[in-house]
């Protein structure tokens, strides 16, 4: 089993017709052809085994992380998806695993009608980079930047259930025992949240013309936020008893896990975003329809940085706030 071995079971299983590839996986590069009016939004995310998925992981589980990472930045674009690049990275040219890969990252490129273009297969330590490229028609997109004092901060579904769900995974967790005998159905749900996020492409659509600003929710509601804050010149405050969370982490966790996993927790991959207050009816009911759900959890203030409060108007002191790369 060679290389091109892999790469022809890649491009079986993910085959896309589009009339707007003219030429795709099989030459020394691809030829695209984008829609008249509208700007091109590229975007790349690098997973890598043991830091951004664990150990273990079925192939499925991250041929679909891998796309689903990427869709939900051209979500939060407001971006519709159009193709993709893969470089997959594996310890041996394993036919099975690479069949697997290629089954769940098609099975989510079908659901948003997306075409594996080309790529790169090699070998070394486990990890995939994904490259995502959609479309925006010209001076739509959503950006960081834009949210106004006054705006109110929303996020789309519940917060903290990946974390959760890697927590479940943690054989050396205090509580594991009790994870581990969790109520039928919850474990499992938390576990799909991780290893199979939902990229809200339809929501960041819908909110196009409404939202001032957006970012999807990747590294942690309080590290994005803040991002988004950080481009805008202003500040958050955030209202800790609003923050969405699923009965799957209601019934599994306590408050202070519940919150620190909402505040901090990360690839939760929804949508956070501000919206001026006359604009609000129309975004829930636009999102209501989506069946996606948004709760209003916050305000865009003068300033800098993101606060939390509790029920009292307390600023809390959040342990963290997210993930961060090379951070000591």
């Amino acid at each position: 089993m060679g290389e091109f071995d892999l790469i022809e079971i890649i491009r079986a299983r993910t085959a896309q017709g589009r009339d707007d590839v003219h030429l795709g996986i099989g030459d020394d590069a691809a030829l695209l052809m984008p829609p008249a009016g509208h700007e091109l939004a590229v975007c790349v995310d690098t997973l890598v085994e043991g830091v951004h998925f664990p150990v273990g992981t079925a192939p499925e589980d991250l041929g679909w992380k891998a796309l689903a990472v990427n869709l939900s930045d051209l979500a939060a674009m407001g971006a519709t998806p159009a193709w993709a690049l893969l470089a997959l990275t594996l310890p041996a040219a394993d036919a099975r695993y690479v069949e697997r890969f290629a089954d769940g990252f098609a099975q989510l490129a079908r659901a948003h009608k997306l075409a594996l273009v080309g790529g790169d297969t090699t070998q070394g330590p486990l990890g995939v980079s994904v490259t995502v490229l959609g479309f925006v028609p010209e001076g739509r997109a959503l950006r960081r930047a834009g949210a106004r004092p006054g705006d109110v901060v929303c996020v789309t579904g519940t917060l903290g259930d990946a974390a959760a769900g890697l927590r479940c995974l943690d054989r050396g967790d205090p509580q594991a025992d009790r994870l581990l005998n969790a109520p039928p159905g919850t474990r499992e749900y938390l576990l799909a949240r991780l290893n199979r996020p939902t990229p809200r492409v339809a929501a960041g659509l819908a909110l196009r013309g409404t939202a001032s600003a957006c970012i999807d929710v990747s590294d942690g509601l309080l590290a994005d936020l803040g991002h988004l804050c950080a481009a805008g010149g202003v500040g958050a405050e955030i209202d800790a008893a609003t923050l969405p969370m699923s009965s799957a982490l209601l019934t599994l966790f306590d408050d202070a896990a519940r919150l620190a996993f909402a505040l901090a927790g990360g690839d939760d991959y929804e949508l956070c975003f501000s919206v001026p207050p006359d604009r609000m009816a129309h975004a829930t009911a636009d999102l209501a329809r989506l069946g996606c759900g948004v709760t209003r959890i916050g305000r865009i203030v003068e300033g800098d940085g993101v606060r939390v409060r509790d029920v009292r108007g307390q600023t809390l002191a959040p342990p963290r706030r997210g993930w961060e790369h090379f951070a000591a």
